[in-house]
């Protein structure tokens, strides 16, 4: 476990690293322009991960090897010594680098929705200790991810109804009260239609594949099940969360070309049909961080205010067990407007 000298979690200093990317993100809402926006949130999360205590691997990053020179597949960053963090011989105090964490960055989920304006743009992180994260290469994935109550119930190899069935019989609920989010897309036409046919309420949506994942985990999310085809990356970045709220996913990598099929090989993944668990994906003790820029199904959006910019930030840890919603005011100066908590 990452702890500080006192022996506590460390797992809240993620959050000023996803605020920061969500901030960088902010002055693009709705200009249409998504990929300046991530951009933004790029450069912001790198730096603030530069300047963290807890020394960072990226082991996987949309983009890695042919988007900016930033948070690419193997970049080692922060690891700024923490006074105090470790004791001597003689029982006083040293400065030194905690432990290294290996890390997946997804700096701006949903960059269209940025660019509308709309909702569901975030930054997020996962990590967790030396090799706790699956490191894949960036294709697609088939998931499917409930509640931790189903993931018993579901087989990725089943056919839909087969699946719906199952997971509504697992949570107490009729197939017609089953809600089941797939991203809309043309590949997905197929899938949508077997839902239908089988009784169940059909949700499609335009981008946030990561948080409709962790809203199948949700209590009152409204969401039973994710389903469809995906990132192999937002997959891992899901599963971590899921390692730590209880959800399930099974899931299995969809190359399109021989090439990627190459890459899971020289990865040592295995088999390119080994269906994959929760556990596979991410291990014990990791945690996942995110930050709203435009707000979702669980967070609000960044809130400009005349007293500073609120953010708003659910830190998930597998290590304390600890699921925190964080709201932050931040501040240009002590003096200025007065400052409102906003308490009642």
């Amino acid at each position: 476990m990452l702890v500080d000298a006192e022996g506590r979690c460390i797992c809240t200093r993620f959050v000023t690293v996803t605020e920061a990317a969500a901030l960088g993100a902010a002055e693009w809402i709705g200009r249409g322009d998504g990929l300046s926006g991530e951009l933004a949130a790029r450069k912001a999360m790198a730096d603030a991960l530069s300047d963290s205590p807890v020394m960072v691997r990226v082991v996987a990053s949309r983009g890695s090897g042919r988007g900016p020179a930033m948070l690419q597949a193997g970049d080692v960053l922060g690891g700024r010594p923490i006074q105090g963090a470790d004791s001597d011989a003689d029982g006083g105090k040293a400065a030194g680098p905690v432990p290294e964490w290996d890390a997946i960055v997804q700096p701006l989920e949903a960059i269209n929705a940025l660019a509308r304006g709309a909702e569901g743009a975030l930054a997020m992180i996962a990590a967790g200790p030396q090799g706790s994260l699956m490191q894949v290469p960036e294709m697609y994935m088939q998931k499917v991810i409930v509640a931790g109550q189903a993931a018993a119930a579901v087989d990725i190899d089943a056919s839909v109804e087969e699946n719906i069935h199952a997971v509504a019989k697992a949570l107490g609920i009729h197939p017609s009260e089953l809600g089941v989010v797939v991203l809309d897309r043309p590949r997905h036409e197929e899938l949508a239609a077997q839902i239908r046919a089988a009784g169940a309420r059909l949700k499609l949506i335009p981008d946030g594949d990561i948080s409709a994942g962790i809203a199948a985990a949700l209590r009152e999310s409204g969401v039973h099940m994710t389903i469809g085809i995906g990132g192999s990356i937002e997959g891992v970045i899901a599963a971590a969360a899921l390692r730590c709220i209880g959800g399930g996913m099974q899931a299995r990598f969809w190359p399109v070309s021989r090439h990627q099929v190459d890459q899971v090989k020289a990865a040592g993944l295995g088999d390119i049909e080994t269906p994959l668990s929760t556990a596979d994906l991410a291990r014990d003790g990791v945690l996942f961080c995110a930050t709203a820029v435009t707000g979702g199904r669980f967070l609000r959006g960044i809130d400009v205010r005349p007293d500073g910019i609120t953010t708003e930030t659910v830190i998930m840890c597998s290590n304390c067990h600890a699921v925190r919603t964080i709201k932050s005011l931040h501040r240009t100066e002590n003096g200025g407007a007065q400052v409102s908590l906003r308490i009642r």
